[in-house]
């Protein structure tokens, strides 16, 4: 699962990794949660050879993906993620898995390691070689009864590999730079033909660093939240968890 995640990179950096041009600037985000917009990673227009037109293209979404047959989402639960074993298969995702594949850059994320109900010690997971990760995800335009639309998306997880998992059961699935053409061809490559791409990244990828709590309020957003802090042992008093809408395992 991934309900929380830092794109810090700049902009240009982007441009550079995900083969982009003309991304807007923006400030570095620290805290991005769910509803937030996100930036969002597309095949781009189909290009003649030698044409000097960037091969992929970015825009904004909104982080909650919503079907596009859906009536009212306000009576859907709050699709941040979707399972890349069973997205092919559930109504929810299957279009969006054939038609509209997408990357999710990042920084990094947050996972909590629960103790009990009520009590667990945070994480910023990062890559360890400092470069910017791509999510796999997963895009839909909702159009509104009234006509506007919105772009939507939810990012795939898969298995936490040995390493993570005893933080957590679940993380964000990772498409390696060598592998962004295959997997956003949604014109030849059928989800059969990248279903190799959504297997848990291999062990020593990410790192595991210890944050504070001061993570688990979507308000905080300063450079603070993915400072180091000495692991908690089992805690003795209250941790609040993080304050965002409950994520149905289903998906």
């Amino acid at each position: 699962m991934c309900g929380r995640f830092a794109l810090i990179h700049k902009p240009e950096g982007l441009e550079d990794e995900f083969g982009l041009a003309g991304v807007e600037p923006f400030p570095p985000r620290y805290n991005i949660a769910p509803t937030q917009p996100i930036l969002v990673c597309m095949a781009g227009p189909a290009r003649e050879p030698g044409a000097n037109i960037p091969s992929r293209q970015a825009f904004l979404a909104r982080w909650g993906f919503i079907p596009g047959w859906a009536k009212d989402p306000s009576q859907m639960p709050l699709m941040i993620n979707a399972r890349s074993e069973t997205a092919s298969e559930k109504a929810s995702f299957r279009n969006a898995m054939r038609h509209r594949r997408a990357l999710i850059p990042a920084s990094g994320f947050y996972e909590w390691k629960r103790f009990g109900k009520r009590q667990s010690q945070a994480y910023w997971v990062r890559p360890r070689d400092g470069r910017p990760v791509a999510f796999g995800a997963l895009m839909e335009t909702w159009s509104e009864p009234g006509g506007s639309e919105i772009d939507t998306a939810a990012i795939l997880t898969t298995d936490a590999n040995p390493e993570f998992a005893s933080i957590h059961d679940r993380m964000p699935v990772v498409i390696k730079p060598e592998n962004y053409e295959r997997w956003l061809d949604c014109v030849t490559q059928e989800p059969r033909d990248v279903a190799d791409l959504v297997q848990p990244v291999e062990e020593g990828f990410f790192e595991a660093i210890p944050v504070s709590d001061l993570v688990n309020k979507v308000a905080n957003t300063s450079p603070e939240i993915q400072q180091r802090v000495a692991l908690k042992d089992i805690p003795d008093e209250f941790v609040d968890t993080p304050d965002e809408p409950a994520q149905m395992k289903l998906f």
